[in-house]
C-alpha cells in the first residue's frame, strides 16, 4: 500500500509498505539540477552532491562511510539536469539509523573549506575522465548544442574553469537556498511502518526553517538544426544524431517508449539488428529519448570506423524512412508491449526501483501514477499511433549532428549528414 503526506514546511513524503521483503530504501529528491544554475556556478549542484558525503556538523566523511558499511547498507547520490537524489538501501531493521544519517547529510553538510578545496580536485578528475571517454562525452556535446545558450545545455559536472572558480561561500549559499523541505520529496519503500516513518521524517523537517525556493529556470528557446564536430584522435568516430523531443508531461510519452524500443532501444530493435548484427557496422548502436519538464530530445548513437560512415548513414536513412512510411507490424508491437510490461512488473520486485518510481512520480507529477495506469496506457498504443508519432518526430530535415573523431572521419560524417538531412 502507498501513502503520501504533505508534512512540515511543505515537504512531500510518500511511503510504500512491502511486508514480504527484508529490506528498505529511502531517497530524498531535491528539485535542483544543472538547469537551475547561473552560468558562473555551472556544476554547483553536482559539487554540492559531493559535499554531502564530506562530513556534517556531527559526522566526519569517514564516519558517514563507516556508519553505512556498519549497517551493511548502500549509500549513493546523483545529479541530473532537473533534480538531485540522495538514496540508501538497508535491511528493514536499520532503515531508521540510515534515515538519521541521510537527513544529517542533506540538511547539515559542514562544507569545510579543506574538504571543499580537496573535492575540487576530485571533480576536475571526474571531468577529465569524461573527456577521455568520447562515447560518453558525445551525448553531452549533442545536448550542449541542442539547448545552446540555455542552462539545459550545460554539462552537469560543470567545466574545469567553473569548478576552479567556484567559491565555498557561493556554493554554500546555493546549497542553503535549495536544500529546503519545500523543494523536496522523500520516498521510502520496503518493510517499514508508514506511521513510524512519517513521524521520524516529520521530526527532522520540523527542525528546518520554512521558506520557498527562489530557483528560476528560463524556458528553452527555439530550435535550429546544428552540426557540432569535435576533432579528437580516436580509433572510432562517435556520432549522435537527433531531434527535439517531448516533455514527460506529454501524453505521447507511452507511444514514444514503444517507438523507441522497436527502432533502437534494445537487442531486438531494427537499428541493432540491421546495423550491428546484419551489416557489422558497429559494436554499439542505440536510440533513446530524454524527457524533461518542458522539453526533450530523441537521440540515435553509434560508434563506428572511418570506413563505415557512408554505409551507416545509408542504412540509417533507409531504416528511418521505412519506419515513418510503413510503420510497425503486429509482431513488433505485441512483443514490445510484452517486454515493457514485463520490465515494469519485474522491476517492482526490487525495493530500490519501487522507491525510485514513487519518488519520481511525486517529484515530476505531484501525484502518484499507479502501475496499472502506466501498463494500460502502454497496452492502448496501436500501430497507427506509433506511425503518426514517428512521422512527426523523425523528420530528417529536423535532425542535428554531433561527432567526435579525427578530421577525415568528421568530414565524412558532415558530408553524409548533409546529403541525408537536406
Amino acid at each position: 500500500m502507498i501513502n503520501s503526506w504533505i508534512l512540515s514546511n511543505n515537504a512531500r513524503l510518500v511511503v510504500e509498505e512491502i511486508p514480504h521483503v527484508r529490506s528498505a530504501a529511502i531517497g530524498i529528491y531535491i528539485k535542483v539540477g544543472s538547469r537551475h544554475e547561473p552560468d558562473h556556478l555551472s556544476g554547483v549542484s553536482h559539487f554540492i552532491e559531493h559535499m554531502l558525503f564530506k562530513g556534517s556538523e556531527k559526522r566526519s566523511a569517514r564516519e558517514i562511510a563507516e556508519s553505512f558499511e556498519g549497517l551493511g547498507g548502500q549509500l549513493n547520490a546523483f545529479t541530473s539536469r532537473e533534480y538531485t537524489c540522495v538514496y540508501a538501501r538497508t535491511l528493514d531493521e536499520n532503515i531508521f539509523k540510515a534515515a538519521d544519517i541521510i537527513f544529517d547529510m542533506v540538511f547539515n553538510s559542514a562544507f569545510s573549506a579543506k574538504e571543499f578545496n580537496t573535492e575540487k580536485g576530485v571533480i576536475i578528475e571526474e571531468i577529465n575522465m569524461l573527456e577521455d571517454a568520447p562515447d560518453d562525452l558525445i551525448h553531452d556535446l549533442f545536448f550542449q548544442k541542442l539547448w545552446d545558450k540555455h542552462p539545459m545545455g550545460n554539462f552537469i559536472l560543470g567545466t574545469t574553469e567553473s569548478v576552479l572558480n567556484c567559491s565555498r561561500e557561493e556554493a554554500y549559499k546555493f546549497y542553503k537556498s535549495c536544500y529546503i523541505p519545500s523543494n523536496m520529496v522523500i520516498a521510502v519503500a520496503g518493510q517499514v511502518n508508514k506511521l513510524r516513518i512519517r513521524d521520524l521524517v516529520e521530526e527532522y523537517l520540523q527542525k528546518q526553517s520554512f521558506k520557498e525556493t527562489e530557483l528560476i529556470s528560463p524556458q528553452t528557446q527555439g530550435y535550429y538544426p546544428f552540426i557540432n564536430l569535435n576533432n579528437k584522435d580516436t580509433e572510432q568516430v562517435q556520432i549522435c544524431i537527433g531531434v527535439p523531443g517531448i516533455s514527460y508531461f506529454d501524453n505521447d510519452r507511452y507511444t514514444q517508449s514503444i517507438m523507441n524500443s522497436i527502432l533502437g532501444g534494445g537487442m531486438s530493435s531494427r537499428l541493432f539488428q540491421t546495423i550491428r548484427e546484419e551489416m557489422g557496422l558497429a559494436y554499439s548502436v542505440y536510440s533513446y529519448p530524454s524527457n524533461y519538464s518542458d522539453t526533450g530530445a530523441y537521440t540515435i548513437y553509434i560508434g563506428t570506423g572511418n570506413n563505415k560512415i557512408e554505409k551507416f548513414f545509408e542504412v540509417l536513412y533507409s531504416e528511418i524512412e521505412k519506419f515513418t512510411s510503413k510503420g510497425v507490424n503486429d509482431n513488433e508491437l505485441s512483443r514490445t508491449k510484452q517486454l515493457m510490461k514485463s520490465s515494469i512488473y519485474l522491476g517492482l520486485e526490487n525495493v530500490m526501483n519501487r522507491m525510485n518510481r514513487i519518488g519520481k512520480s511525486m517529484l515530476m507529477y505531484d501525484k502518484l501514477i499507479p502501475v496499472d495506469e502506466v501498463i494500460n496506457n502502454i497496452l492502448s498504443v496501436d500501430k497507427e499511433m506509433v506511425q503518426y508519432f514517428s512521422s512527426r518526430l523523425l523528420d530528417r530535415h529536423k535532425f542535428s549532428l554531433a561527432a567526435i573523431g579525427p578530421v577525415d572521419a568528421l568530414n565524412k560524417a558532415d558530408k553524409e549528414y548533409r546529403k541525408w538531412s537536406q
